[in-house]
């Protein structure tokens, strides 16, 4: 014979109009959405049975992760699998948080390729080369698949290159291997390539010979 569980008490929440919490006799209180209530026909005094009280614990679960996810989405932009992780981390199952990013993505709040692009050109305008943002795309786990895309659609900072090689080498000898091995260094930990350096160093050189020549 099957067993039952009684609601005792459905309540409408007054702070948010999707939000009902269910009362079971047990005890347990459990927030739903207005799906839930409209897919288990619940009502005071309704008596549940063990696969309808499991399906209403789900829902519970999967309406805890999207109030969740909502709020972290609220405070700063993440990946998909950031927020993955985040709402794990929190205390929801992993079932829960795939299902709240899957929400997340179909109403647009979260979509890694807008992300990757926001995260190239933030970089980017900051002074660091493609390789430093290659590694802030891999820390915020968004498909490799992404970066080219990314990368390439930011805007060109060559000058940024140029300017920072400038500003290391203004008051060092150029002839000095030792200064000149200290600004390439730089530039390499902020991500730019050697053949870009090496372009910069070019055009730095020309420069340095122009302004003697003067």
């Amino acid at each position: 014979m099957p067993a039952f569980l009684k609601l005792t008490k459905l309540t409408k929440s007054v702070h948010m109009a999707e939000r009902y919490y269910a009362e079971l006799e047990n005890g347990e209180r459990l927030s739903v959405d207005l799906a839930a209530v409209a897919d288990l026909s619940l009502y005071d005094g309704r008596e549940l049975n063990d696969e309808e009280l499991a399906s209403l614990r789900e829902h519970s679960k999967r309406f805890g992760a999207k109030e969740r996810a909502l709020r972290l989405l609220e405070k700063r932009q993440m990946s998909r699998r950031e927020l993955i992780k985040k709402l794990v981390e929190k205390g929801e199952e992993e079932a829960s948080a795939e299902y709240a990013a899957d929400l997340m993505e179909r109403v647009g709040a979260i979509n890694d390729r807008e992300y990757a692009g926001a995260v190239a050109r933030h970089y980017k305008r900051m002074g660091y080369g493609a390789g430093r943002v290659r590694q802030e795309l891999l820390k915020r786990g968004i498909d490799r698949e992404l970066w080219a895309e990314a990368i390439d659609e930011a805007p060109e900072n060559s000058g940024k290159l140029d300017a920072l090689l400038e500003r290391k080498l203004r008051n060092a000898d150029f002839s000095d291997r030792k200064e000149v091995k200290k600004a390439t260094d730089m530039l390499l930990r902020r991500g730019f390539s050697w053949s870009e350096i090496k372009e910069a160093l070019g055009r730095y050189t020309d420069a340095l010979n122009d302004y003697t020549e003067d």
